[in-house]
């Protein structure tokens, strides 16, 4: 069976908002024709009381009492005060209730139907009773003479007559009550619209499946996920992405190359990033809603060991390349000796065959009599022969001098010299003779300095922030791996230009005692 739809918070929410509105205004309403028929009725009763007082004081009532016929001068005059006056009965009575007056004239001599006792003692009595003529509002007061009881008059407006009146007024309570009806849906619908359009006319129970679903992959996922507003504050970090922003759980401080990259609100594809100690590929989208930006997505991947072994693969890969093309050279030396000496040019042979050894030895022994850290003195080896089938001269500075005792790792040693060194031998590559690019390593005066420089083009501002590099096209994060190194052990950075042009970098690191 299918399942049914439930309704949707907007739908939901717009009933409950018309039940309400109708709830309340029927209250107001009710209370109004209360307080209406509540006013009517007081104000009934004040004419009564005021006709019938009127009536109690004429002369003519007075006189007319001591007649032998009373009625035939006080049923004329009451019915005529009776029509002027809109009520529904005027009744002079004897003190024994025998009536002289009615609207009924078949019910005159006949007693009166209401309690007087109170009129009789001379005051006024005023009541809602059931008479001849119905439920009626009435009042009975007293015609004296001389302070003595002679007479009484009563005055009253039957109910139904009230209801009328009543009724007379509804409209102006009728109308703003439809009116205020109309505008409440109006504006209740309108909200509707808008949540609507906001939740996307979903109900409660799917949202909360939906945000139980998001939740679940938002902790499962294997990338770093990180959202910002539109205002650039992280309102959302996942469990992967903490991990790899060295995050606490109860900070959100990103660090400044990821701050600078949501600050931005740029979308990014496959941007490296530099987080820690972290090589960090990131993936930057920018929400739009209805033309507005309402926030960015940030993914993030470690690539840490994947730029590793892709850096020791080049590496490799440029030794592999020098090293066929030495032995090319060598085969080509050897023939020319074999043939020198089957020329019986023996001397001229083996001087030949000996000089190549000698300088090969020559920057061996420079190296590693200057440099006996022997991973950095086996990548300055190995960055002579890039650099020679490079077209490019390696000179080791002779003032080089750093022993194995060092307390800086050799893997910061790698990292600083072998990306300046590749840096500058990118830089040197496309530009005329002389390529030259100098090394310098010492320790001295409680630090490590690495000093590299070149006659290249130099280097442009910036060119230590991520992604910058000297390859076209290119993304790169040497230099800004050379910062890190330096940032992390409070050392420094110097950019200059070489006394020929190009760039000398100097970067410092303290030595730890």
């Amino acid at each position: 069976m299918p399942m049914t739809r439930r309704w949707s918070i907007a739908r939901q929410l717009f009933v409950l908002q018309v039940l309400v509105v109708t709830v309340l205004v029927a209250i107001g309403t009710a209370g109004a024709v209360l307080l209406l028929r509540d006013d009517t009725e007081q104000a009934a009763i004040d004419n009564v009381v005021g006709i019938a007082q009127a009536v109690a004081h004429s002369p003519t009532v007075i006189d007319a009492v001591d007649d032998p016929n009373p009625s035939a001068v006080l049923q004329p005059y009451t019915e005529s005060v009776r029509l002027a006056t809109g009520t529904n009965f005027i009744v002079v009575m004897a003190p024994d209730r025998t009536r002289f007056t009615h609207t009924t004239a078949a019910l005159i001599g006949k007693p009166f139907i209401g309690t007087i006792d109170g009129a009789l003692r001379g005051g006024t009595v005023i009541e809602t009773s059931v008479g001849t003529l119905g439920e009626s509002v009435r009042t009975v007061v007293p015609v004296e003479r001389d302070g003595r009881v002679i007479a009484l008059v009563s005055v009253g407006i039957t109910t139904k007559a009230l209801n009328r009146k009543v009724l007379s007024r509804t409209p102006a309570v009728a109308v703003p009550t439809a009116l205020a009806l109309l505008i409440a849906a109006a504006g209740s619908w309108l909200l509707s619209r808008r949540l609507r359009r906001q939740t996307h006319g979903l109900g409660p129970a799917e949202m909360t499946r939906m945000y139980e679903y998001h939740d679940a992959v938002l902790h499962s996922v294997r990338e770093g996920l990180v959202v910002a507003d539109r205002t650039g504050r992280v309102t959302l970090v996942n469990d992967e992405g903490r991990r790899l922003l060295g995050l606490t759980d109860d900070s959100l401080d990103m660090p400044p190359e990821i701050g600078d990259l949501l600050a931005s609100k740029t979308p990014v594809a496959d941007e490296p990033v530099l987080a820690g100690d972290r090589v960090l590929v990131a993936n930057q989208r920018v929400i739009r809603s209805e033309g507005q930006t309402v926030g960015t997505v940030l993914t993030l991947r470690d690539h840490t060991e994947l730029r590793t072994l892709t850096g020791e693969l080049d590496s490799v890969r440029g030794l592999t390349e020098a090293l066929r093309s030495q032995a090319h050279e060598a085969a080509n030396r050897l023939h020319t000796v074999l043939t020198m000496v089957e020329l019986g040019r023996t001397e001229e042979a083996l001087q030949l065959a000996t000089a190549e050894l000698a300088v090969a030895q020559q920057l061996t022994d420079q190296v590693v009599g200057a440099v006996r850290e022997p991973a950095l003195a086996a990548l300055l080896l190995g960055k002579s022969a890039q650099a020679a089938e490079r077209g490019v001269q390696l000179v080791i500075d002779e003032a080089s001098r750093l022993d194995d005792s060092t307390t800086v790792p050799s893997r910061d040693l790698i990292t600083v010299v072998g990306n300046l060194v590749d840096n500058a031998l990118e830089a040197v590559a496309g530009t005329g003779p002389p390529r030259e690019v100098t090394v310098l390593v010492v320790e001295s005066d409680g630090e490590v300095l690495v000093r590299v420089g070149d006659t290249g083009p130099g280097l442009p501002e910036g060119a230590f922030r991520r992604g910058w590099s000297t390859k076209e096209q290119g993304r790169g994060l040497g230099l800004a791996l050379v910062k890190q190194v330096a940032d992390r052990h409070g050392g420094s950075i110097d950019v200059s230009a070489g006394p020929g042009g190009g760039a000398v970098i100097a970067v410092r690191l303290p030595v730890a005692a």
